[in-house]
């Protein structure tokens, strides 16, 4: 095997790579061989189909096989050879037909950047600390209790807290044009006042009514309405109230923790398995704030770092799926892709840190901590062994989950190693995104 290289800019390569003819023929042959003795054809004994039926049946598909397995396994010796580490898989160029005895092919791809010792003791960093308080189970309770209070109508006005069911309109005038939504009719929708699920002034005016009760008024719907040509304009707003309904919390007895499957230990078992679940999702978020925190300065220490362009691009084209998809179920419009350039160039540069710092400090992916990382997150469902199975079967979703730990293994051997402070928050400023 012949390889040549060139040099595409900083982290540009192109190599080039010839092979005997000899060894592609040799494979085809071998290939087409195996393929003589396993198929099955109608009218032919098994192993007696005669070659030139074989080549004429088989011959593309064979030959196609031969030239991706001759060209993946020289590429990797090649790159090996030459000590490259390639950032992502490289662009292919062949006409995969042997030439003078020899097959040729290109190979152009980006390769990470040699950055040299990477340094983490002068990184000052804040590792959040935080505990679960009997409040902190207190406050989880009575969130599971809202969650399962119940709502039966009445005829009084309606108060802070009530739900009410209502249909508006709302119409007005501005720089863009006059507007009315809905374009026909009336939207009925329902809202618990005081949640702020609506505009808080759209709130206001329905409070102290009853049921049947019309309304006009004028108001500013806020930036973030949930209807999106409402957002930010100011409308006249009618509106009637259909029903309001006020609601019963439900006791803490036996009959509400039974629906958490407790049925034995009473309310003391129903508190303690509410406390292990706070504390593994704190241990979840203190390890997340840990990793964004660790992350952040890494990136910040190493500012002028070359950066494949294929990666960056492919992590911004990345983040535009994600920001069309979501624009898309709230009606509105994503960016162009050069609004997640910063973005993007950020996660890279993470990765690409990460991962040096776990080859240069030797850094192995611990099993059992995956294992237990599985666990943990399985255990949130009904039936995790069905969700450790589905990880174990999908490698796709069991390499997503090894990444994620590995990374963790790195944010937490970068904290051993920097200068560290702890940072004491309480629950609720923990379980806050950072």
């Amino acid at each position: 095997m012949q390889v040549s290289i060139e040099n595409l800019g900083k982290l540009g390569r192109k190599l080039t790579v010839r092979i005997p003819a000899e060894q592609y023929e040799t494979q085809v042959k071998s290939r087409l061989a195996e393929v003589g003795r396993s198929v099955r054809l109608k009218g032919f004994r098994p192993g007696k189909i005669p070659a030139k039926v074989i080549e004429q049946r088989f011959g593309t598909q064979v030959r196609g096989e031969a030239i991706s397995e001759l060209i993946r396994n020289s590429f990797a010796e090649a790159v090996g050879k030459e000590n490259l580490r390639p950032a992502m898989a490289p662009e292919i160029d062949t006409t995969g037909q042997p030439s003078d005895g020899q097959i040729e092919y290109t190979a152009k791809f980006d390769v990470l950047p040699e950055i040299g010792a990477v340094d983490v003791s002068q990184l000052a960093i804040n590792r959040p600390v935080a505990t679960v308080a009997d409040a902190d189970v207190d406050a989880m309770v009575e969130t599971l209790r809202q969650q399962r209070r119940e709502w039966s109508p009445i005829e009084r006005a309606a108060q802070v807290g009530d739900m009410v069911l209502f249909e508006y309109s709302a119409q007005g005038s501005d720089a863009s044009g006059a507007f009315r939504h809905p374009a026909e009719g009336v939207d009925r929708v329902g809202t618990i006042l005081g949640s702020g699920a609506m505009a808080s002034a759209l709130e206001d005016a329905l409070n102290a009514h009853a049921a049947g009760a019309q309304i006009s008024t004028d108001l500013t719907f806020p930036a973030d309405f949930r209807v999106a040509e409402l957002a930010a304009r100011q409308a006249h707003v009618e509106a009637k109230i259909i029903r309001v309904q006020e609601s019963r919390l439900p006791e803490v007895d036996e009959a509400f923790i039974g629906a958490f499957g407790i049925n034995e230990g009473g309310v003391e078992k129903f508190r303690t398995d509410v406390r292990a679940n706070l504390e593994r999702e704190l241990k979840g978020m203190l390890s997340a704030r840990l990793k964004t925190e660790v992350v952040r300065k890494l990136v910040d220490a190493h500012p002028g770092l070359d950066l494949p362009q294929s990666m960056v691009d492919r992590e911004a084209q990345g983040l535009l799926q994600q920001a069309q998809e979501q624009a898309r179920e709230q009606g509105q419009v994503a960016p162009g892709v050069e609004a997640f350039a910063d973005m993007a160039r950020r996660r890279v540069a993470a990765g690409v840190l990460v991962g040096e710092l776990a080859r240069q400090n030797d850094i192995r992916l611990d099993n059992r901590r995956v294992a237990e990382t599985l666990a943990s997150f399985a255990s949130t469902y009904e039936e995790p062994e069905r969700v450790v199975e589905l990880y174990q079967r999908d490698p796709q979703l069991m390499g997503g989950l090894q990444n994620r730990v590995m990374e963790d293994q790195v944010a937490d051997w970068i904290a051993e190693h920097a200068k560290v402070s702890e940072q004491t928050l309480s629950f609720s400023e923990a379980m806050r995104p950072a």
